[in-house]
């Protein structure tokens, strides 16, 4: 029973730095690359004149006057 702690101590910590790393991992190319990519490619082809033009003639900007 001597030394019982220290040993399943440090088994425990290697394990909780395996799984912390692996979330890590997952997180990074599971949702952030994927979401990286994507408004990569939505501002890719963004025209903001183009989008302001659409949302004045729909009448969701009050300030700009239609046409």
């Amino acid at each position: 029973m001597r030394g019982l702690l220290a040993r399943r101590m440090k088994l425990h910590l290697f394990g909780a730095f395996v799984v912390s790393v692996g979330c890590a991992a997952v997180f990074k190319f599971a949702v952030a690359e994927p979401r990286k990519r994507a408004y990569a490619d939505f501002y890719r082809n963004y025209d903001p004149m183009r989008d302001f033009e659409a949302m004045k003639e729909a009448g969701v900007l009050e300030s700009a006057p239609r046409c």
